[in-house]
């Protein structure tokens, strides 16, 4: 069972909610897929690590036997590629590594080599299996990453930690998720963001609820949203200094606090429910 957590923005409490619930678990699996941020690692402090490099194609051409017919520049829509001065240039930087200009080079000049865009680590904290991707400073995309991260997941319960907002990447991250908890703050901001991925969700066809995280007493915009587009409410974190203290001290709720502990327990629980129907309900 894939369940991805996932929000419009950053510092909603995603990866609050993805390292607690699958703390309190018992034996799963947590995936950090925000490869640009990752923050995971640092609640779990996971050991036996395993680091492996994620590579991606990146084209490479024989001057000799380009003749400059410009096929791959017409070609390449990220205009990684120019002919100047009789010689064709390649920008490796926003090269999307979809190998067409290798593909149509009339002349076979064009070939590829393997370039390191980044690396996965994997480990154990207790009964978690931890992994995380970590993209290199200055690289186009982290979906290699991302699809690294997702390949040969091991059976049982996994929590994906989702990157924020909408883009490539988080649909990469969730495409295959069974099932999608929105974390959303009590602000109008807070409902704005969740609008963005709740749009995408829905394109996807995939089951969801919502955490309302940071409530206070008195009006709740984000809740308001929910119950207007019908999103199942899953549970409520409410604003507490006590649990910001221990998040800052990157430090895991449920591991530190019996109170935590049941919170997350009960909100496991209700998520595991909500699954169930919905598989049950697709049957």
């Amino acid at each position: 069972m894939k369940i991805a957590v996932l929000s419009g923005k950053g510092g909603t409490g995603k990866t609050l909610l993805s390292v607690n619930l699958a703390a309190v678990a018992g034996e799963s699996t947590y995936i950090d897929c925000d490869v640009e941020e990752p923050n995971g690692h640092l609640f779990f402090k996971p050991d036996q690590i395993r680091s492996e490099p994620i590579t991606i194609k990146i084209p490479v051409v024989d001057q000799q036997i380009c003749d400059g017919c410009r096929v791959c520049v017409d070609f390449c829509k990220f205009n990684a590629l120019a002919y100047i001065g009789d010689k064709l240039l390649i920008f490796e930087e926003v090269c999307h590594s979809c190998g067409g200009c290798v593909l149509f080079c009339p002349l076979r000049a064009l070939s590829e080599r393997d370039t390191v865009v980044g690396e996965i680590r994997r480990g154990y904290s207790d009964q978690v299996r931890v992994a995380s991707g970590i993209l290199n400073i200055g690289e186009a995309s982290g979906i290699p990453i991302v699809k690294g991260l997702l390949r040969d997941i091991p059976a049982g319960t996994t929590f994906i930690d989702c990157p924020p907002g909408s883009a490539c990447i988080v649909m990469e991250s969730i495409k295959d998720a069974d099932y999608c908890i929105f974390v959303a703050e009590p602000t109008l901001f807070g409902v704005h963001n969740l609008k963005m991925v709740y749009q995408l969700v829905r394109l996807f066809g995939k089951p969801h609820g919502v955490v309302l995280n940071k409530c206070l007493p008195g009006e709740n915009p984000a809740e308001e949203f929910c119950r207007q587009q019908g999103i199942p409410i899953l549970g409520k974190i409410p604003f507490d200094p006590e649990l910001g203290t221990i998040n800052s001290e990157a430090l895991i709720a449920a591991r530190e606090h019996k109170g935590w502990k049941q919170v997350f327990q009960e909100l496991l629980q209700t998520v595991m429910g909500e699954v169930r129907r919905e598989t049950a309900s697709h049957s």
